[in-house]
């Protein structure tokens, strides 16, 4: 069985190895550049970030299987997948343990945020000591923008620093409020209230039709003057335009970023230039996390080679 990874043998750390070591009887084929051209000769892809429209999806000749190697979607066309009868699977997050690694950089971004660490190396460069004075976390409105797997994972985090959680999603019950321990439960269709109340905003859904853009001008505007924003998402849920503009008028206290609109992001990105906490999509990255998408995945290509049902899959 020969299986096309959508990324160099360089990148992705340890995972492509680690894939190797596990099924030494399967051929990967570690190549970004391939899997923008043609898929033929090979059962599966495993696509990473990589776009997988009709029109590669034609130039499969044996596929049977688009494995993505975490939980994100949004770039494969899963119905003309469907309509070739190629199965799509993926890694939920809250199965690997990519939910718990990016809720942990979650409220290390918040932290960050609340105690202003962009300030520091010119705190240290002067030579003052005991400043910025930080925000305490107690008593603080935390607002979470999606509740699947991070979200959950963010709120079970978050009620130990003594914050008020209120959350938005696709459809509110006051049972799962109660359960994840949230003040205040909306639908998406709430969003601006949830603005509204919120220190500090926490985006973690995917992104789509319903949500690019989710955070635009006139949601920024929405928040009162001085509050935080936080995105794990996917760079096209906020309008970068818009938040550039809402940092420039100091609107915004600060972002946290773990995606981008572009990846990677050009390091001269007047972006930059604010207070901002960015790191470069590492949130689901931890041992911890990289080794439940390996176990995932090498089950769902056993299967696959053994002819049984594959485990989370969407067609």
């Amino acid at each position: 069985m020969r299986v096309l990874i959508a990324a160099d043998e360089n990148q992705w750390g340890e995972i492509i190895a680690q894939l190797r070591t596990a099924l030494p009887d399967v051929e990967f084929v570690a190549s970004a550049h391939q899997a923008t051209q043609s898929l033929a000769g090979f059962e599966v892809l495993v696509p990473g970030m990589s776009r997988v429209d009709a029109a590669l999806l034609a130039t499969s000749d044996r596929l049977r299987l688009i494995q993505q190697a975490g939980a994100g979607m949004e770039r494969i066309d899963i119905d003309a997948a469907g309509q070739r009868g190629i199965a799509v699977a993926n890694v939920p997050s809250e199965s690997s343990g990519n939910a718990d690694a990016v809720a942990e950089l979650g409220v290390w971004m918040i932290i960050g945020l609340a105690r202003q660490t962009w300030t520091l190396p010119a705190q240290f460069a002067a030579q003052r000591m005991g400043e910025p004075i930080g925000l305490g976390l107690t008593g603080k409105t935390v607002g979470l923008v999606g509740l699947g797997g991070i979200g959950q994972a963010l709120a079970a985090r978050l009620t130990a620093f003594g914050v008020r959680l209120i959350g938005v999603k696709r459809q509110a019950d006051a049972e799962f409020a109660r359960r994840h321990q949230l003040d205040w439960l909306g639908t998406m269709e709430q969003l601006p209230e949830l603005l509204a109340q919120a220190d500090f905003v926490v985006l973690s859904l995917p992104e789509n039709a319903q949500t690019h853009h989710i955070i635009d001008a006139q949601a920024l505007a929405q928040m009162p003057p001085g509050r935080f924003l936080v995105n794990l998402g996917r760079g096209g849920l906020i309008d970068k335009n818009a938040l550039l503009a809402a940092l420039e008028s100091q609107h915004l206290a600060g972002v946290g970023l773990d995606v981008f609109w572009q990846e990677p992001p050009d390091p001269l990105d007047p972006l930059f230039h604010y207070p901002v906490i960015a790191t470069p999509h590492i949130a689901g990255v931890t041992d911890i996390s990289q080794r439940g998408n390996v176990d995932i995945m090498c089950e769902n290509l056993r299967r696959l080679r053994d002819g049984e049902t594959v485990l989370y899959r969407q067609i």
